[in-house]
């Protein structure tokens, strides 16, 4: 690696299937490297409220009911990766989503000099989603994700992140969503495990374990993306 890429940010993402965990590991990895955790939703919200050129155009196709193009998902993701705070580098969660994403995503990158550093899979088991899924709310201030038995406040009914005490639970967080988000899932993006791999930046960490225990996996995966 020449000292030209070593100064470029670390683009990372992170693929598992709904409850793996991403959310949270990002957040984790966020604040242990200093890199900035980009969402989809997020960033589709916040380009809209900022009334940015795609953020107005991805509010036209939502208000039309309809799903906003990859296109105009890059092109935020683009307009929000040029920002100063991201200069260490980015954690995509949730994005990716298909190989055709995955080939815009690279052609992004491209235009820059850049790649992406490193994939993560989050292998866990899709039995153990279910469990996992049905038990997990947020703060309803910070977003910070929390699980009934996996991850419970330090002090009851107040957030450790931000000391919020509403929290909220997602109402498609019942297993008969989650198994038809397991299909989709398996579907459309299990395939990016096979296109990351091909391109020799696939990692894969055992995310059945402890948050703990998963988190010091991840830290030494992207310590070694970033060196």
């Amino acid at each position: 690696m020449d000292a030209e890429t070593l100064t470029r940010p670390a683009v990372l993402i992170l693929l598992g299937p709904p409850g793996a965990g991403k959310g949270t590991q990002a957040r984790m990895l966020e604040d242990k490297f200093g890199l900035v955790q980009l969402s989809t939703g997020d960033l589709l919200r916040a380009a809209v409220a900022a009334g940015t050129e795609a953020g107005l155009a991805a509010k036209a196709v939502m208000e039309a009911g309809e799903l906003v193009s990859d296109e105009i998902v890059i092109a935020i993701l683009r307009d929000r990766m040029a920002e100063p705070d991201c200069t260490k580098g980015v954690i995509l969660d949730g994005f990716p989503r298909t190989t055709v994403q995955a080939k815009a995503l690279d052609d992004l990158l491209a235009t820059s000099g850049q790649k992406v550093s490193t994939a993560i899979s989050l292998e866990v088991e899709d039995a153990e989603m279910v469990t996992r899924i049905s038990g997990r709310y947020t703060c309803a201030m910070c977003g910070e994700g929390y699980h009934d038995t996996f991850k419970i406040p330090a002090v009851e009914g107040k957030c450790d992140n931000c000391g919020g005490t509403e929290f909220k639970r997602r109402a498609d967080d019942n297993a008969e969503t989650v198994a038809a988000r397991l299909v989709a899932y398996h579907a459309q993006t299990a395939p990016l495990i096979t296109y990351y791999d091909a391109q020799s930046v696939l990692k894969r960490t055992d995310a059945m374990g402890q948050i703990d225990d998963i988190a010091r996996d991840l830290e030494e995966i992207v310590g070694a993306a970033m060196s």
